[in-house]
Order: structure tokens, then sequence, then C-alpha cells
């Protein structure tokens, strides 16, 4: 018999279902050859088609592994449900709820061992593009995002010291909650590492700039030029200014340094400075600003993280005929995301593998002009998990160089810290709970100080985790 429908009747909504045999939306990257003369974005970034086109394949997974990939817990399968049906709003809306900062997170996280890790297509195929999406939509705030919404003031004052991933994390989180919030910050503008670490052709400065008004917007306050423990120490802000809590998210930015003959010489850089330099302080515009900053030709960079990746990246885009990559272990044991690597190798960058710097030496005018190299072979694993680089007795060799960069690392800064009571371990990071909380009851602390150098999102997961703490502390909810 035909079917009768009833008039009027609403017709059932259309089930969804995924393109299965659509491939991974590419990225809209910039020529290898021209990105690499200057500092325009590597990647310009999905438009809305191509953002529909990956949001159709997204399984839509009863169990989203991919929300246990993320170390905020972003609601991936709604937000991307949410593209599927065009409501840009409503996907931006979702990410903000677990995370203010979309558009950096989009640009660097490291997603292939997180959210799209997870990713039940990427187990035989290609994963759906997270971070893609999620930068899109925070890129799109300016047209789609709405007013941000805070419960009402409910007295309370929490300062934090240091405006990196962590610091504005538990700010933003803290802010929609009700409390007053001061942020202090030693350098004269906000973002922390995002600012002076990130070069801009990989996260633009007016992106985080961008976050960090939206921050102003959820009434945080921004105290530049503030270092604490030199300015101020907890007691005061307790006693004198009224803060009920503290939060310590200063990082960890001391550099390892290889202690070999020569590494004091002048064009020998660590990763820090030369970043800094370039990034905060803009010195790939000297004189017009004036922190100079050797400009060389033939550019080696020790190490094999994203760090490292940025340094050698921006020695090319600063006029270097030969940059050249050197990594104790191989290629496949380099702990930078594939991605960068990938744009690295693609840009010019040659990786030397198996080697260790063991003497910078210096030519007639001083600077450093030769490295000489220890050759080095895989030997069993060490706590890492990778095969420990062991010396292959009796054979190294040199290379020219004009300019070296250190990227190996960093540790905690013996900063000054500005509360007394917070106990730390035998590297110099803080320790802590598993809510942050540290051994000073009105004290937390998390991101890089804690855990040692990870990623951006791990530090905005400790942030959040910290204010959440902190909030039932103070509420007592």
């Amino acid at each position: 018999m035909p079917q009768v429908t009833t008039p009027g009747a609403a017709a059932e909504p259309k089930k969804y279902r995924p393109n299965l045999k659509a491939p991974r939306t590419p990225a809209n990257e910039e020529p290898a050859a021209e990105r690499a003369c200057d500092f325009r974005p590597v990647d310009t970034g999905y438009t809305k088609a191509d953002a529909l086109l990956e949001a159709n394949r997204c399984l839509d997974c009863k169990k989203p592994l991919c929300m246990e990939g993320c170390p905020v817990g972003v609601h991936i399968p709604e937000f991307i449900a949410k593209i599927r049906d065009e409501d840009w709003a409503g996907a931006l809306d979702t990410i903000k709820r677990d995370n203010l900062l979309p558009s950096v997170c989009g640009r660097v996280c490291p997603q292939e061992n997180q959210c799209e890790g997870k990713c039940i297509l990427g187990k035989k195929g290609e994963p759906v593009a997270i971070g893609q999406l999620e930068r899109m939509l925070g890129d799109m705030a300016d047209e789609v995002g709405t007013a941000p919404v805070c419960k009402p003031k409910n007295g309370h004052k929490v300062a934090i010291v240091g405006s990196g991933p962590s610091g504005i994390a538990c700010a933003g989180e803290l802010a929609r909650e009700g409390f007053d919030v001061t942020v202090f910050e030693a350098f004269f503008t906000g973002g922390g590492v995002l600012t002076y670490g990130i070069p801009e052709f990989r996260l633009p400065k007016d992106i985080v700039k961008r976050e960090i008004d939206g921050l102003e917007q959820l009434g945080v306050h921004f105290e530049y030029n503030a270092v604490a423990g030199r300015l101020f120490t907890a007691e005061e802000l307790f006693e004198e200014e009224g803060f009920d809590a503290l939060y310590l998210a200063v990082g960890a930015g001391l550099p390892r340094f290889l202690n070999v003959p020569g590494e004091n010489l002048p064009g020998v850089y660590c990763a820090n400075e030369y970043l800094t330099r370039v990034n905060l302080m803009k010195a790939y515009e000297f004189p017009t600003y004036d922190t100079p900053i050797r400009h060389g030709k033939n550019v080696v960079v020790f190490g094999g993280g994203n760090v490292a990746m940025d340094a050698a990246r921006t020695a090319l885009r600063l006029g270097a005929e030969k940059v050249t990559l050197a990594y104790r272990r191989t290629e496949a044991e380099m702990p930078a995301r594939r991605a960068e690597i990938h744009h690295a190798k693609e840009e010019g960058v040659e990786i030397l593998e198996l080697v260790s710097p063991i003497e910078f030496t210096a030519g007639e005018d001083g600077f450093v002009n030769a490295i000489r190299l220890q050759q080095m072979e895989l030997g069993e694993p060490d706590d890492s998990g990778r095969r420990r680089p062991v010396p292959v007795e009796g054979v190294t060799h040199e290379i020219p160089c004009d300019v070296a960069i250190t990227a190996i690392g960093t540790k905690a800064n013996p900063f000054a810290s500005p509360a007394s009571g917070v106990e730390a371990n035998k590297w110099g990071y803080i320790d802590t709970d598993e809510d942050g909380r540290t051994s000073n009851p009105r004290v937390w602390a998390g991101g890089d100080i804690v855990t040692g150098a990870a990623t951006v999102i791990l530090a905005m997961g400790a942030g959040k985790t910290a204010a959440h703490s902190i909030a039932k502390t103070i509420l007592g909810a």
C-alpha cells in the first residue's frame, strides 16, 4: 500500500551519514619558496566550504575518543555537527565553553598526538582535521562571536603571575565565575611564550592580541612590567591588596646549554634569546627597531623539537643561504610536530642526523665560524622510550657556520618566588597536588613551572583545573 502522510505532519530529520570516501581536506598552504622569504603565515586556513567538506567526514561517534585526547575537554563532535548545520556562532560558542583560545590551539597544538591522534578515522586513514576546524572558527570570532557571559561578581579577587597559556586559561575561567582577576606580567605585553617564543609565520601576533583583548572584555585586568617577587610579595597581595588566592604561571624559560668549549662565542645563541629578539623585539627590522641580531648565511641549529624548527625556519627568513638542523638522534625520533618537520624541509632546512657538538671555533673576527661534531649512533632505549644516542669513538668532523643556535630544552627559572612556603622539587619545578595547589594553601601553580616544558594545551588544561579548584576552595561550592 502507498504510504499515507498526514497533512501538516513534520518530516523526520534526515539522518546524518558521513562521507567515508572523502579524503582529508588539504590545508591552504603558501608556496614554500615564497613563504620562506618572509614572515607571512604558512597556512591561510580553511574556508567555510573547506570546513563543510571536512565536517562531513566526521563519524559522529557515540563514544568520541577525540574528546579523550583533548586536555581541556572540548566537545569536538558537537562543534563539528554545528559546522555541518552552518551554525558558525553555535560551533564557536561550543568550543569556547572549554577553550578560550581556539585560534591559538588550532595553530600550535600537536593534534596528531591528542584529539586527531584518537580519531577513529585515523586508524585506517587520515583523521578529521580537528585543528583546522577549530582554528577557522576561532578566526571567525569578529564575524560570529557572541558577547562573553560571566556570572555576577562574587566579591573575591585572584592574582595570576604570568600571561602565557596557563595564566590566560586560569584568568578566563575565573572571570567567567565572577571573580575579579588581575594578571601580573613581567614583559611589556601579554601572551608569554605565545608572543616571544612562537614566530609570526606560525602564530601571528595579532591573533594573540585578540585573545588577550577577549579576556579584557571578560573583565580581566593586566598589569605589565610587573615582576612578581621584586615589586610585590604574595603576602602583600593578600594582606594589603585584598586578593584571596594566587596562581603562579611563570613558565620554565631558562635555557639549557651544551657546556662545550666556544659556546660563549659571538654568533652562538640559545633559541630563547634568538626567538625573543626576533618575535618580541622585532630584531628582523633593525635599525627601525633597536634590537640587533646577526643575520647568518650558514646557520646551524641544534635540537629536534618545535623550538628548533622555529629557530631554523626563522633563520631562513632572515636571509640564511643554508640552514642545517643538527640532531643527535634520527629524524624519526624528533619530538617536533610532524607538520613542522615537513614544513621546515619543504622550505629548505637540511637535517643532519646523529651528531652532537663538541666544540665551537672562532674565525679571525672573533665570531663563530665552525663547529666540531661527534658522530653518534643509537643504543638502547632511555626513559623516554627512544633509543639513547651514544658516541662513535674516534669519529668526528667539522662543519662551517657563522651563526649557531642551541634549542635543546629549557628548565625552571630560578625566579624570586612571590610566595613563601611554596615547595619545589630538586629540578626547581613547583610541587602541586592534582588540582594545582601548592604547599601554601592560598597559592596554586600550573603549566611549565610544574610539569617542565610541555605543550600550550597542556598548560591551558592546568590553568583550567586550578581555576576550578580556586573557585571551589573560595566559594565552597
